[in-house]
């Protein structure tokens, strides 16, 4: 198959049970790879978290384009688990459950075909799948669902245009609620069951039988503290203008123990809903606290005394989750897209995780083991 969603592959013997094994990714940003080009933050200079250069998200077969433009399928993206294991990354930045055909192509998990190499994930999986040995697929998927993005657009401009003595919270703004209302949440429940239904779909019309691989299902993170772990105070607009996370104490609070909960409880339904045997949890809500964006316990390189993501210490030290953007990027390598996602010390992590889930053939919780790197991944261990 040629076209906008994959290279094309050689025919070979390899297939269902046989050949190089493989783990295939599908699903949104959150596994996608976005943000997977910076290792940290810094408001000087882009360098010293520049870990991935200019071709981070070039996924085409020579690293010069992308396959599918701003999917940000990025080189450090946890698809990648080595060992002999193949990998192939289908996710796309911006993915909802079903394909949309807007200003930007973003395919969902999904059959969609218009006949011009344009797909749905489920249809590029069931096309890779056919002439490979897919072993296991991961899927992040459902934040779109919410409308994630539009929510944070709402917490950071209601941070920066109310005062600290006034301030308008967007956990009670009517557009984010409705996000959230019983009504919603179950329907969005049903959208990813239905995405969980079509990986098995397409994996039943590759030719394997619902045993025969595991469908690994991962929880989104916390990317920023609650408000008592914010290393900047909510007075002023610094948390926004140096940090990059502008919520208010409340909203932060409110996204910790309300949204990303709600959101996580829902993927968790949406699998017993979909009625697969054959699924398998990876819990990731804490997996990058202690390392969030403007989390004390961290901070940009020239709070830290770092200058470049290569120090021994930089993965300890500086932050896991991009900055917010909130304006434009113009006369800079970052796009608005990549804010508050896992970098690249946080894909390495990712991808350690998806890894030991694969090698210990288990589901689990993925969190922090010990600070440093292990073969120039962060040190996490699946509970």
């Amino acid at each position: 198959m040629t076209g906008l969603g994959l290279v094309a592959s050689p025919a070979m013997a390899d297939g269902p049970g046989s050949g190089t094994p493989y783990v295939v990714t599908v699903g949104d940003s959150y596994i996608s790879g976005e943000a997977g080009r910076w290792a940290g933050s810094s408001n000087n200079s882009e360098a010293p978290a520049d870990a991935l250069g200019a071709h981070a998200y070039h996924d085409n077969a020579s690293h010069t384009a992308e396959l599918i433009p701003k999917c940000h399928r990025s080189q450090s993206a946890e698809a990648y688990i080595g060992g002999g294991v193949g990998g192939l990354d289908l996710a796309c930045s911006g993915a909802r459950t079903t394909t949309s055909i807007g200003d930007d192509f973003k395919p969902g998990i999904d059959f969609y075909d218009d006949g011009a190499g344009h797909l749905g994930q489920a249809k590029m999986l069931q096309q890779f799948a056919a002439g490979h040995n897919v072993t296991q697929v991961v899927v992040s998927i459902g934040g779109n669902d919410f409308n994630f993005a539009s929510i944070v657009t709402s917490c950071v401009t209601d941070f920066l245009t109310s005062p600290s003595w006034f301030p308008d919270y967007c956990k009670d703004d009517s557009s984010v609620v409705a996000n959230f209302t019983s009504a919603n949440v179950t329907a969005v429940r049903g959208r990813i069951a239905t995405a969980f239904q079509n990986v098995r779909t397409a994996m039943r019309n590759a030719g394997y039988g619902d045993n025969a691989w595991t469908l690994l299902v991962q929880t989104y993170p916390s990317p920023i503290p609650a408000a008592s772990g914010f290393r900047y105070g909510q007075s002023g607009y610094t948390r926004q203008s140096v940090g990059g996370c502008g919520f208010w104490n409340s909203d932060a609070d409110w996204a910790n123990s309300t949204a990303l909960n709600t959101i996580n409880t829902t993927v968790r339904a949406a699998m017993g809903q979909s009625g697969l045997t054959n699924t398998r949890l990876l819990e990731l809500q804490s997996a990058f606290n202690g390392r969030r964006l403007c989390e004390n316990t961290v901070g940009l390189y020239e709070e830290v005394g770092l200058s470049s993501w290569t120090q021994p210490t930089a993965v300890d030290k500086t932050e896991w989750i991009n900055q917010i953007r909130t304006v434009t990027t113009i006369g800079s390598d970052y796009y608005i897209q990549e804010s508050l996602h896992p970098n690249y010390w946080a894909q390495l992590a990712l991808r350690s995780c998806v890894r030991q889930t694969y090698t210990q053939n288990r589901g689990g919780t993925c969190i922090i083991a010990a600070p440093g790197l292990t073969n120039g991944e962060p040190r996490m261990i699946l509970n």
